[in-house]
């Protein structure tokens, strides 16, 4: 048995040695799944595959680095170095900057973020409808989304206003040489399902696939693991369907529930002893998930039976909901010496954390709320991050017109309002526009003067940029400085912190820039701005582990993470499940985000729910979530909290009031 796969449980050490093959890999919560994969590979390798045929995909980069990192270690002689780690986008990144031209896009095409994204749609916007016509930008974006992903039309461009929007949106992203995160995935899709020289091609450097977090995967992406994958199906996916909670945004739990009909005869491995939590939290868990149909069965079990049972608590509202928990920390915490690290209260919705937020700060206790500004959105960030992508790409529209006159230079609105005319009318980029004599003429000598100052400048750290071996930190460095931006930002700031705080901003990137240069020089300008572009910190999970206290987060966001205490506040019919899921039939998945908040808990879980909540300014009476009602209560203390604090309730009243409230949600 080798030292890989030695210390596995049967089940792991089953899958982890399956290699040829189809295989699914049912991983439960806190099962040890990133272990199993990691030891998967290693053996492979020792197995004597060449480390450089196995791809293995990941939904964000901290897993994908985390893995690489654990391979590293265990593969001898540096082989780990050479498996192909990442994202589904970062590989169709990197596939399509290799065969650009069969896709119909350049080598230096740019991967837009969100806010570029909207702010692109706001010019298409401006430009199709007529003044009296309004659309927000990022509801036409989320709609152009959800058709792309699941293969659907929009309509006839001539007919439908949205069908229109997306034709002119594509044609001006295609006409700048940008990507956004759909085209990366639509577009490797079809190059690989129209080009079968490049598919051949991929078959042969990539001849066993890993996909990890499965029941998150939507169409397209399943549309580009067939296309990888030829005839023996050497592929190997993980994941858990208890845990899909993403079908809002396109996940497909039917990937996994109906594998078989896209792999034939795939081996099936059950991983269902969990390292993470107490018996009354999985057995808690376990009563609630079975009622979803359609499952795959796994029944979650322990070594850790527990002292401590799930407590379920019923109190009068929101306010003394939060009273409760900040009370229960304070204590822990104080009496205990229970770290404020070790708690997370996870919520439905994010305005639940109001009522959380001026609750523990009156208590003068430490918290963290999850899902916070992404690093790569603050304005000094975006500033530079704009300009080497003009240096990228200089007929990036978006990325040249934010900083044509940042800092100032004597480029007003009204002149780069030109510029754009100018270009669309020409059908090229502002860029273009910029270095046209024609175009020059028609504005004031003054403006003509500082356009031709800043296209110098650009045309000076072109070079660089696209110089073999650059580095671009010091580069970086010479551009800050030559365009005065930190005199720019001392302009700016109303106060010394607001100063301290941008130039902090930029010291971070440009730490950022340099690690780059140390690990990564070979790819330039382009594999950063990649980087940065694919990079998934945006969902700020990083927060929990840099900032300090009690952790506030949704139950969306939570997926992925545990706690030692857990608290679930909210559980009333309409927020979970929410109201929306009845109309939207998505009752199964609400009741699958329930089971992953339940299995956030190590040790300690206490859900809640109020009789009165406010809304819209006016108390209004709240029913308790009908999947209360599902629970097996042998594991679970009830406890109706107003009654305790006034005078302690008897086993008997706890027992009859909560009889009632199931009698009550029966009838309902």
């Amino acid at each position: 048995m080798s030292g890989f796969t030695g210390t596995l449980n049967p089940q792991q050490r089953q899958a982890a040695t399956h290699i040829h093959g189809p295989l699914l890999i049912l991983a439960g919560a806190g099962t040890g799944k990133t272990r199993v994969i990691t030891a998967r590979i290693a053996h492979m390798v020792n197995e004597g595959i060449p480390p450089e045929h196995i791809l293995a995909v990941t939904f964000t980069n901290k897993a994908a680095a985390e893995m690489r990192e654990r391979v590293k270690d265990m593969v001898r002689d540096g082989l780990g170095r050479k498996v192909v780690l990442g994202t589904f986008h970062a590989f169709c990144a990197r596939v399509l900057r290799e065969f650009a031209a069969q896709a119909g896009y350049k080598s230096n095409f740019v991967i837009y973020s969100q806010g570029e994204q909207v702010s692109l749609m706001k010019r298409v916007l401006k430009d199709l409808l007529v003044k009296d016509e309004k659309l927000d930008a990022q509801a036409a974006l989320a709609r152009i989304s959800k058709a792309r992903n699941h293969g659907e039309s929009l309509g006839d461009p001539a007919e439908d206003l949205h069908a229109a929007i997306a034709e002119r949106y594509a044609a001006e992203m295609r006409a700048l040489n940008v990507m956004d995160f759909d085209d990366l995935l639509c577009l490797g899709v079809r190059l690989l399902e129209e080009h079968a020289d490049v598919r051949a091609l991929l078959h042969q450097r990539h001849r066993f696939l890993m996909v990890d977090e499965f029941q998150d995967t939507n169409s397209l992406q399943m549309r580009l693991l067939r296309a990888l994958a030829p005839p023996p199906y050497n592929v190997c996916v993980v994941g858990d369907d208890d845990q899909s909670i993403y079908g809002w945004r396109g996940a497909e739990i039917t990937n996994i529930t109906e594998f078989e009909s896209f792999f034939p005869n795939p081996a099936v491995v059950k991983l269902e002893e969990n390292y993470r939590s107490t018996t009354p939290i999985l057995h808690t868990a376990n009563s609630l998930i079975v009622h979803n149909a359609g499952r795959r069965p796994k029944k979650l079990w322990s070594r850790a039976h527990g002292s401590d049972p799930v407590r379920l608590v019923a109190v009068d509202d929101d306010k003394e909901e939060a009273e409760m928990i900040a009370r229960e920390v304070e204590r822990a915490h104080f009496t205990m010496r229970e770290p404020l690290e070790s708690f997370a209260v996870l919520f439905r919705t994010n305005d639940q954390s109001r009522v959380l937020e001026q609750t523990f700060r009156r208590h003068r206790i430490a918290y963290r709320v999850v899902g916070a500004r992404s690093f790569y959105d603050r304005r000094e960030v975006r500033d530079i991050l704009s300009y080497l992508s003009a240096l990228h790409n200089p007929h990036d529209d978006i990325a040249l017109l934010r900083v044509l006159n940042t800092p100032a230079r004597g480029i007003g609105t009204v002149t780069a309002e030109l510029a754009r005319e100018w270009s669309m009318q020409r059908g090229c980029s502002v860029w273009v526009a910029l270095c046209d004599d024609a175009f020059l003429r028609q504005i004031p000598e003054k403006a003509r003067a500082a356009v031709r100052t800043f296209t110098a400048l650009i045309n000076k750290f072109y070079q660089s940029a696209q110089a073999q071996g650059t580095l671009l930190a010091p580069m970086t460095e010479m551009l800050v400085a030559e365009t005065a931006y930190m005199e720019h930002l001392k302009k700016l700031a109303k106060t010394p912190e607001d100063y301290q705080g941008w130039e902090n901003g930029v010291g971070e990137l440009l730490k950022q820039i340099t690690a780059y240069d140390e690990r990564n020089r070979k790819d330039g300008l382009a594999g950063f701005l990649d980087e940065v572009s694919l990079n998934d910190e945006r969902e700020d999970k990083d927060d929990i582990e840099k900032k300090k206290g009690v952790c506030l987060i949704t139950l969306h966001a939570s997926k992925g993470l545990e706690f030692p205490i857990v608290y679930l506040p909210g559980l009333e019919k309409g927020i979970l499940p929410h109201k929306r899921s009845h109309e939207e039939g998505r009752l199964d998945e609400e009741r699958r985000l329930f089971y992953v908040g339940i299995t956030r808990a190590q040790k300690k879980l206490t859900l809640s729910f109020v009789r009165t909540r406010v809304k819209w300014g006016k108390p209004q009476s709240e029913l308790p979530s009908p999947f209360l009602d599902e629970l097996d209560r042998a594991h679970i203390e009830e406890l109706d909290y107003s009654r305790h604090m006034k005078g302690h309730a008897s086993i008997e009243e706890n027992t009859s009031f909560f009889a009632g409230l199931k009698a009550m949600l029966a009838q309902d």
